[in-house]
């Protein structure tokens, strides 16, 4: 048996506290990381407030983990204490089902969360099934690569999935913790890059990030302007938008894809897709072949997320920050 430290709420209007609980002996294909830094993400407050129905209490947060091994089961064959490894929304999966044989971890049925039904990176050690420990290439920093295990492959994801090319013209909406990467891995793509933001004030800093064009979304007339002229439009935001404005824009073929949670209903009309075949779609993290491309991709073009960084003992002000300030972009914690 170990004795974990971590950080837990107790309900969903709770704050954290320090709280310990005990492992088992570890099964033959799981690995134990010992936390350095963990990244903060949206998710993280949605599971603590218990938006999705999915929560169970105590619940220790965690799910963008950057760490050493401390630990491998009999049969794990690919890593060994000391690597140092990544942890993002997976922390296991049956890897018997079609999805699963098929490379598709990611899509698997019965995958398992780091923080659903189970206790995540919040702490000093966090479990998981081998596949989904990723290891971290030597040049990337591990005080800002935790981000890249959940926002990172969000976002990474689709543009290898969807085929987005190096021609095509690209949107992204909501440009914060996802936002900011999707206009870095986009524009490294060799795409011409889009920013819908809110705040077009901010557009010396998107460029930077790699946008090429600034639209205010919060500008009808703008929005309605785009008509027709992108391929590929990627919405990070978990807020209603004006749906009808982006499908509008969208070129024929062209694909509107969410990964922001969005709780409300997309109202779609089905002419605006027959008529010129546009798709809507979604999709959820990367399965590990992905998340490494990706790890490997940031390597190559020196991409990273923008953090600022807490103590670990200091998760609730970070939380807070996330929850009522504006963080710039991503927020980690230092173990």
């Amino acid at each position: 048996m170990k004795t974990v430290h971590a950080y837990a709420a107790k309900d969903s209007t709770s704050s954290l506290e320090p709280f310990e609980y005990s492992l088992p002996e570890i099964g033959p294909e799981q690995v134990d990381i010992r936390v350095e830094f963990c990244g903060i993400c949206h998710s993280d407050l949605s599971m603590l407030r218990n938006d999705w129905g999915i929560s169970t209490y105590p619940i220790v947060p965690g799910h963008e983990v950057v760490g050493r091994v401390e630990e491998v089961g009999a049969m794990v064959k690919s890593l060994k204490p000391g690597d140092r490894v990544g942890l993002g929304w997976f922390s296991g999966s049956c890897m018997t089902c079609p999805q699963c044989i098929g490379g598709d971890q990611n899509l698997c049925t019965t995958g398992q969360g780091t923080i659903v039904g189970r206790h995540g990176g919040f702490a000093d050690l966090v479990r998981t099934h081998w596949i989904w420990a990723t290891p971290l290439p030597d040049a990337l920093p591990g005080e800002s690569a935790g981000p890249l295990f959940c926002g990172g492959i969000t976002v990474f994801n689709p543009i290898l999935e969807f085929d987005v090319r190096p021609t095509d013209r690209v949107g992204v909406i909501g440009i914060g913790g996802l936002g900011h990467l999707a206009l870095q891995f986009l524009n490294k793509w060799g795409c011409e890059v889009t920013a819908f933001s809110s705040n077009p004030d901010k557009s010396a800093e998107l460029a930077a990030l790699g946008a090429h064009r600034v639209v205010n979304s919060r500008d009808a007339s703008a929005l309605k302007a785009e008509a027709g002229r992108f391929d590929f439009i990627m919405s990070t935001v978990n807020v209603p938008l004006e749906w009808s404005d982006y499908i509008n824009a969208l070129a024929p073929r062209g694909r509107l894809h969410t990964v922001g949670a969005v709780l409300e209903p997309i109202p779609v009309s089905a002419f605006p897709l027959i008529m010129a075949q546009r798709s809507i779609s979604g999709s959820p993290l990367g399965s590990p072949a992905t998340t490494a491309k990706m790890l490997e991709f940031c390597t190559r073009h020196q991409i990273a997320p923008l953090v600022q960084e807490f103590n670990m003992s200091d998760a609730n002000a970070a939380l807070n920050l996330l929850e009522h300030g504006s963080p710039r972009y991503r927020i980690v914690l230092k173990a």
